[in-house]
């Protein structure tokens, strides 16, 4: 006899911040194996049209509108998924920007917009669902966390706090939510290409970048794409029922080197 039942075939999930980025391609990937996804983010006419093309392959998929900083959006976006696809099996809770600043010198408004929206936000939906997915002893919250809540960044400050605020909650989570059935996840991206990650002011990207590689933090020039992080959190909702993933941090590969440059390193180092 198994030790867990299986996943139940048809699996609701919500996206949050499903119109551009790391959302919008989840979103996608998820429909792609058979998820039913409600769509949601402030830009709901963006999500409608990721929604047509999931409908065109084949997917089942609905854009509603969703801010994660209004406690009444968050309820209106889960009752109004949870009536057109059935009880949430799934929350990825993604949604975000990013705030780039030195911490002395931005104010603490928008220190505090990143926390409402990164951690706050975060968790407005995770007890919207947890619940429900509590009573029926299943269930999986899946939070898009950071690398720069593992490694400190300059200049984003805020964001990072904000996301080591998440990553704390999520690891209580899975504490107390130990032996319901519910399972809470951690997927933390490294630099990834997404309009968030690049809306750094142009006059505070060179020094910015010259005080990433300061700290080792700015190694190499690939990034990651959002397709990249689909995938790993399509991973981890798929994982059969019996374990789980708790953390799972994805970077992106350095460009291939040239041997005799490698070579060199080794002599010079």
């Amino acid at each position: 006899m198994a030790r867990f039942e299986p996943h139940p075939d048809r699996r609701p999930a919500i996206v949050a911040g499903a119109s551009s980025g790391i959302g919008a391609a989840t979103a996608t990937e998820l429909a792609a194996h058979g998820f039913p996804v409600a769509l949601g983010a402030r830009r709901v006419e963006k999500c409608q049209e990721l929604v047509d093309e999931i409908k065109a392959g084949g997917g089942e998929a609905i854009a509603l509108p969703l801010d994660v900083t209004d406690a009444e959006s968050v309820k209106s976006f889960v009752h109004s998924a949870t009536e057109a696809l059935g009880d949430i099996e799934l929350l990825v809770a993604g949604a975000g920007d990013t705030f780039f600043g030195q911490l002395h010198e931005i104010s603490t408004d928008e220190f505090e917009n990143q926390v409402q929206i990164h951690l706050i936000g975060a968790n407005r939906l995770a007890t919207a669902v947890l619940p429900g997915m509590v009573e029926r002893r299943r269930g999986d919250i899946i939070f898009v966390g950071s690398d720069v809540s593992l490694r400190p960044r300059p200049y984003m400050g805020g964001y990072g706090a904000a996301k080591a605020g998440l990553l704390g909650m999520a690891k209580t989570l899975q504490m107390e939510l130990e032996g319901t059935g519910v399972r809470a996840s951690v997927v933390h991206p490294g630099p990834t290409k997404t309009a968030m990650g690049w809306s750094a002011p142009m006059d505070k990207v060179g020094e910015m970048l010259e005080d990433w590689a300061k700290w080792g933090q700015a190694r190499h020039d690939y990034f990651l794409r959002a397709a990249d992080l689909a995938r790993a959190i399509t991973f981890v909702a798929e994982t059969p029922r019996g374990g789980f993933i708790a953390e799972l941090e994805i970077q992106p590969e350095a460009p291939l080197a040239d041997v005799k440059d490698r070579q060199k390193l080794r002599v010079e180092g």
